[in-house]
């Protein structure tokens, strides 16, 4: 049985500190300032698609963020995520074609849990149209039942949540073929963190951050983490240099 298979989900513990996400919301909003001393953009689309029985509203500080940072920043304009039922999929295809088009450049796909999944597999489908993937406490590397969120998931959805459609990208785990950035939290209390991390390649890494799941979206460090991935020159990708005083806010993954 394969390490994937066998991890469990998060402690109720962990589960319990979930509760910590509006303080993170709170340190976001206090560190406005020090996060605008983060690098600016080139003002390409970025898409950014929320998880689990979530909207754009749960988006809406990380994409004001980023707007801010000269980026054309689109939610992903369907309501709440409630799985892929009828029609999320094709929704989602278009909207990327629309983007891209509107911006007569490649998009940069920004996921939050279960809309990490979708980002990492729109890439898959559409790579000419992709620039990067950066996914936030999203499981790809586990088994879906390694999450605190497997029955709501099924509940919303209808399906089970082992269900893989092929016509989606294909396998979760495989990562995308355009520069992809993983951020996950040890403390994270839906998913099991070691199935949110990539592994690392000359296109893909892990970035870890001390966060809860349900405020990684708006925590401190993972936006400004965000920001820095975003700023890097078109086709000149570099894993994340934690030298100086990032090695105390971002742990070394590989620990």
């Amino acid at each position: 049985m394969s390490t994937a298979q066998t991890l469990r989900p998060p402690s109720r513990t962990l589960m319990f500190l979930e509760g910590r996400a509006i303080n993170e919301l709170g340190a976001f909003l206090g560190a406005l300032p020090l996060l605008s001393l983060a690098p600016r953009g080139d003002g390409h689309p970025v898409l950014v698609l929320p998880g689990l029985v979530a909207s754009d509203m749960s988006t809406r500080p990380l994409r004001s963020f980023l707007k801010s940072k000269g980026y054309a920043v689109s939610g992903w304009r369907q309501g709440r995520n409630l799985g892929l039922r009828p029609g999320v999929q094709q929704a989602m295809v278009d909207l990327l074609q629309e983007v891209s088009d509107t911006g007569g450049r490649k998009v940069s796909l920004i996921g939050w849990s279960l809309g990490g999944l979708y980002a990492r597999q729109l890439a898959k489908m559409m790579p000419e149209r992709v620039r990067q993937v950066i996914t936030l406490g999203s499981p790809f590397a586990s088994s879906p039942k390694a999450t605190n969120a497997w029955r709501v998931y099924e509940m919303a959805s209808g399906r089970r949540a082992e269900d893989e459609d092929p016509r989606f990208g294909g396998s979760l785990a495989g990562a995308p073929p355009v520069p992809t950035t993983a951020i996950f939290s040890r403390t994270d209390g839906i998913c099991a963190w070691q199935g949110c991390r990539e592994k690392a390649s000359a296109m893909s890494e892990s970035i870890e951050v001390e966060s809860s799941h349900c405020g990684m979206g708006h925590h401190p460090a993972a936006v400004y983490a965000v920001a820095d991935r975003l700023a890097q020159p078109e086709g000149e990708w570099a894993p994340f240099d934690r030298g100086g005083w990032r090695s105390m806010v971002y742990p070394d993954p590989n620990r």
